[in-house]
């Protein structure tokens, strides 16, 4: 039996990772990937991070949410419209029945109750923080989901986080009075009386929530991670969400109706704790429809049966030297240059791992970042001054600064004298050879500069 089920489980592994897949390929390479996103998304869940991540964010929410509120509702009632935070909050608290109408008004309660005056200056920019401090969370999150390691600058950072705070609401209680206006107008209360037109509409009308909440989850999928995002990825996310958002709604309704014996245990708290594990639920959906969007953008992350995709030695010698070959044919040849992303594309590698060669280059002064969002990369010095022997050696003797460096290991003469060998061997061959003898061995603009190489796996 147990030789049985193994080989189901090679054959499994065999159909799932035993050819290449693209999540734009409409045929079969389009399944595949829909299977390896699949495969990833619950990898990472059984991992943890994401789930760390989800009860990370309940704890904020829970900090932040009558701030937040309260600031939505200053902007909002200069525009006559604060009424509707009401309405919103319940749509949003639905799954929770009878017990998110009182949820709904408790909050309500303390927004209202909320002077801003009374506060004082440090007061107000406690609240201002607690609001910002969400934002910032959810932005790391959605960093680590999208392997991005640098934040947005603090000024950045600043005026994007305020634009959401107070532009946001604004957007969002406009797009629900425009639809609302154009129900009502003459011409669509004239289509309604018309079949079978009036179905049509009657199924828009139910359609608008499972929209707005699509919608929603693509504007934060395209905005908070810091990094370019393609609207036709984020929008693959926010559908799976939103989905999973009505679908989970609906069971979780059902869990809450028949969850006197929470009650019976928890009195007074169960109303809390039930309104804690909606939270973690709405937010553990988000990030998934944040997974699911990096991998489909990101295919080259679903050829390893891992998250993170550690090279070897051999294979960073390898993309170090592809990195700066195709850097400086573009800059020989007067073309735009690299970005990370497009590289790792033409590359076929996952742009996390070159990232990390690139910044290695960088730091030894070797590769340049020009002054775009998002960067790319030109040579630091001329092409003859690019010894091909300093980049294997940049790339080797990275990260070994810490505390086992090699200075620090117990030296053995013999096997120092062979390393020295290897070393004096390696430097003698290409001391003297450049990135520009390398450019002139190829044929520059010409893409072969990869024939003949093993595609790093």
């Amino acid at each position: 039996m147990e030789n049985h089920l193994q080989r189901i489980r090679e054959k499994c592994q065999t159909l799932l990772w035993g050819s290449e897949c693209t999540p734009t390929d409409s045929s079969k390479g389009g399944a595949l990937c829909a299977l390896r996103i699949v495969y990833a998304v619950f990898r990472d869940l059984a991992a943890g991070q994401l789930t760390l991540r989800a009860m990370s964010l309940v704890y904020t929410t829970l900090l932040s949410l009558v701030p937040l509120l309260a600031v939505s509702f200053s902007v909002l009632k200069g525009f006559g419209v604060h009424n509707q935070i009401e309405p919103m909050l319940l749509n949003l608290l639905t799954p929770l029945g009878d017990k998110g109408i009182e949820i709904s008004q408790t909050i309500i309660g303390f927004v209202e109750n909320m002077r801003v005056g009374v506060l004082g200056t440090v007061g107000l920019a406690l609240l201002l923080y607690a609001v910002i401090s969400l934002i910032q969370k959810i932005e790391r999150s959605f960093n680590f989901i999208w392997r991005v390691d640098k934040a947005r600058p603090f000024a950045q950072r600043f005026s994007d986080y305020l634009s959401v705070i107070l532009i946001g609401p604004v957007l969002v209680f406009s797009a629900l009075g425009a639809t609302a206006s154009v129900m009502n107008t003459s011409l669509v209360q004239s289509l309604v009386a018309i079949q079978p037109f009036g179905y049509l509409v009657s199924f828009g009308v139910k359609m608008v929530p499972y929209v707005l909440v699509i919608a929603a989850f693509a504007f934060v999928y395209s905005f908070i991670p810091n990094t370019r995002v393609r609207l036709s990825s984020a929008l693959i996310g926010a559908v799976v969400a939103g989905v999973l958002w009505q679908s989970v709604g609906w069971g979780f309704a059902s869990f809450v109706v028949s969850s006197a014996s929470y009650t019976a245990i928890y009195s007074g708290f169960a109303i809390l704790i039930l309104f804690m594990i909606w939270l973690y639920l709405a937010w553990l959906i988000l990030l998934i429809g944040a997974s699911i969007a990096f991998y489909h953008q990101h295919g080259e992350y679903l050829i390893s049966r891992k998250r993170e995709l550690h090279l070897s030695p051999r294979q960073r010698e390898q993309l170090a030297l592809l990195a700066m070959y195709h850097i400086g044919a573009q800059h020989l040849a007067g073309d735009t240059p690299w970005a990370a992303e497009a590289l790792a594309t033409r590359l076929r590698v996952p742009q996390g791992a070159l990232q990390r060669i690139l910044d290695t280059l960088e730091k030894a002064g070797l590769l340049s970042p020009d002054h775009t969002e998002p960067p790319a990369y030109l040579p630091a010095q001329a092409l003859e001054n690019i010894s091909l022997y300093r980049i294997l050696k940049t790339v080797r003797r990275a990260e070994e600064e810490g505390f086992l460096g090699p200075w620090k290991i117990q030296r053995e003469n013999t096997v120092e004298g062979l390393l020295a060998e290897i070393e004096n061997a390696v430097s003698q061959i290409l001391e003297e050879r450049s990135l520009r003898h390398l450019l002139a061995a190829g044929e520059v603009g010409k893409h072969t500069a990869t024939e003949g190489l093993k595609p790093l796996e």
